[in-house]
Formats: structure tokens, sequence, C-alpha cells
């Protein structure tokens, strides 16, 4: 099979305009032309994004809503449990709600499906374990806008639900207590390409504006938000690319702890 190469052409002139004006090599100027990065505020967002660049994440349908249970939630401390996946966005995503929830006064259990056994997703016998040890909110993080039949069952069984997820949903959403994904038909939230652990920090920020926290209390896990993002492969621009640039503020000051969640570990 005989292959043909397209070069682009490049911008010359536009090129040397961002090199004198940002002080920067050939390459990076290139590689943002033929990205089509050359307006000035969009350039600058690229090479400097700062935290003031992110969204406002009760842009998000239903973030209000989920946002509100949780509080309730940490202020009766009740019994609640994070339902995740076992690859590295759903871990990442299950490890910074689980941290920031302990940070605002609530320790919550999670649950990892076995890959062999269980697959991706939500399943009812898990479900049903859920709530026979007590469980009375689900948040899943990196799953759930396709349990719609689980989700009707956890209903049944008294269990609350808040799903937070970045796939492309269905026709027909969930009946959960708050669906948080920023692909939802619906959705007016100016940034859709975010991975699981971006929703699941989104969540937090969102509790961390509700009770008036210092931004740095959800900041500081931008560097294990930073690892899933990029595992999941999203485009590395946006609201991604400032979570990507930002990571290294955090990196200098967290602590690091070894943590092991079915098999798989990492260090947060």
């Amino acid at each position: 099979m005989n292959k043909k190469w397209q070069i682009s052409e490049t911008d010359e002139v536009k090129v040397q305009e961002i090199i004198e004006k940002y002080n920067i090599n050939k390459l990076l100027a290139t590689i943002l032309v033929h990205r089509g990065i050359t307006k000035k505020e969009d350039i600058e967002l690229f090479l400097e994004p700062t935290r003031n660049d992110f969204h406002n994440p009760y842009l998000m349908k239903d973030m209000e809503i989920a946002v509100e249970r949780i509080i309730r939630a940490v202020e009766k401390k009740e019994k609640v449990i994070i339902y995740g996946d076992y690859d590295v966005d759903g871990i990442t995503s299950t490890t910074v709600l689980k941290k920031f929830l302990k940070d605002v006064g609530l320790e919550v259990g999670y649950y990892i499906p076995n890959r062999l056994n269980e697959g991706y997703g939500l399943n009812k016998p898990a479900i049903e374990k859920i709530v026979n040890q007590g469980y009375n909110l689900m948040i899943t993080v990196d799953c759930g806008i396709s349990g719609i039949e689980e989700i009707d069952y956890a209903n049944t069984l008294g269990l609350e639900v808040i799903v937070t997820d970045h796939h492309e949903p269905g026709e027909e959403l969930p009946k959960a207590l708050a669906v948080v994904d920023n692909k939802r038909k619906d959705s007016t939230y100016p940034f859709r390409d975010l991975a699981g652990v971006g929703v699941a920090f989104k969540l937090c920020q969102a509790i961390g504006i509700k009770l008036g926290l210092k931004e740095e209390t959800y900041l500081k896990y931008l560097d294990i938000v930073c690892l899933g993002t990029i595992s999941d492969i999203v485009p590395l621009v946006g609201e991604n690319r400032t979570i990507t640039k930002l990571r290294t503020i955090t990196c200098k000051t967290n602590q690091k702890h070894r943590a092991k969640i079915n098999n798989t570990i990492i260090w947060i």
C-alpha cells in the first residue's frame, strides 16, 4: 500500500510574528500556527494558563444539586461510597474525590470493579453489596452515564446516586439524583473534553467554592488530575491544558503517599 504524505504549508510570516512577540522557538511557534492557535488570548492561554482560566464548575448541569447533596452528607456524616473504574482515569478520579472529601470532613468508601469478573461500569451485584454495607449515597466517577438499568435498581433499594462521568450519553439519561457530564446533549459548559478525573476535579472545585475554601484545598490534587487526564488521551487543550500546565505547582508541595487499589500502585 503506497502512502502519500501531505505536508501543510506554513505561514512563515505568522510564525515569525509569534516568535518575536512571545520569545519562543520556531518549532513551538510553528506548532501553534498549524493548530490554529494564533489569536493573542489563545496563545497566552496555551503558553501560560493560570488558575483563573478554569471555568465556573456550576455551568455544568446538575452540579448545584450534586454539591448540595454531598454537603448535606458531610454535615450529617452519612455513609457515602465512590464507585470508580479500574483504569488510570477511574483510579485517579476515585483518589482525588476520596481525598478531597476527607479534607472537608467526610470519610468515604470506594468500590473499583474487578476488570476480569465485572468489567466496566455499574453492575447489580456490586450495588446490592454496597446497599448491604449500609451506604445510602453513591457517587460514580468515570462511569455511570450508561448505567440506566443499574441506577434504576439502586433507586429501588433506596440508594441515592450522583453520576459524574465524561463519556457520551445515550438518548436517555440515568434517573440519578444528579448527572454531571459535560457531554450531555443539553450541556452549555464551555469545554467538553475533560477526562473523568477532570469532571471529579470540577466537583471538588464546586464544593470548595460553596464552602468558601481556599483554592489550594482542591488545586493541590492537580498532579493526580494531570496523571489521569494524560493517561486517558484526551485533547490537551482548554482546561486539560490548564490542568497539565499547572500540575507543577502541586508537585513541589504535595506529600507523597503510596496507594494500592486492585494491584495498581500510584503515588498520591
